[in-house]
């Protein structure tokens, strides 16, 4: 069993993160900033010692392809105007756990995720760039909270970019992508867990996030 925890929000990303590697331990927090915020008593309490998130995300730029992998160099919450609130927060390792996934044959890289309270579409996608962002979620800069003194990193894999655009596909609820880009987002997602659960207990990924595997004992 992994001390590392891995953080996936939304029960498909859980799943499929337990799916693809049993040893890695996953906590499932729901979608947004609220939810978010409500996880971190737990996740204080938690004996990790480290917390890594990893699920899905939204690309910014006009060049961002569907599947990419970004790997946080830092979070900031922002807001619908784009313009940052409150200072970034730094994530560990983003350089040598992007060299991780891209060994794996991922297309991984580093940058800042902006986490938004709404699901960013359209011509928001523009606004968010002002923020210097590569990528939006709607929990990690919430989440990190829940850090403290420990390595935090967040992965995402982008479901959705401008050029594979959100849409509403029932009467009520959410934005979402189409069957086909959320299965190959999916299927990315659950290629980033086999990597990151490689080496196993103290294996590389433990290295990565400077885990000292037997520091906190058995979790």
């Amino acid at each position: 069993m992994s001390d590392v925890l891995v953080i996936s929000p939304l029960g498909v990303e859980a799943l499929a993160v337990r799916s693809a590697r049993r040893g890695l331990r996953v906590h499932s927090t729901g979608m947004g900033p609220y939810r978010a915020r409500a996880a971190v008593p737990a996740l204080l309490a938690d004996p990790a010692a480290a917390l890594l998130i990893v699920g899905f995300g939204g690309g910014l730029a006009s060049d961002s392809q569907l599947c990419d992998v970004v790997v946080a160099d830092r979070v900031v919450e922002v807001g619908e105007d784009g313009r940052p609130i409150g200072d970034p927060i730094a994530c560990a390792a983003a350089e040598q756990l992007a060299r991780l996934l891209a060994a794996r044959g991922l297309r991984a890289c580093g940058g800042t995720v902006a986490s938004v309270q709404e699901i960013v579409t359209g011509r928001g996608r523009e606004r968010m760039l002002a923020s210097g962002a590569v990528a939006v979620d709607m929990e990690s800069a919430w989440v990190a909270a829940a850090a403290r003194e420990r390595p935090f990193a967040v992965v995402r894999v982008l479901s959705d970019t401008p050029r594979h655009e959100l849409r509403r596909r029932l009467p009520v609820g959410p934005p979402l992508p189409s069957a086909a880009n959320a299965a190959r987002a999916i299927a990315t997602l659950r290629r980033v867990a086999i990597a990151l659960g490689h080496g196993g207990r103290g294996g590389e990924l433990h290295t990565v996030l400077g885990v000292d595997a037997g520091e906190r004992g058995q979790v």
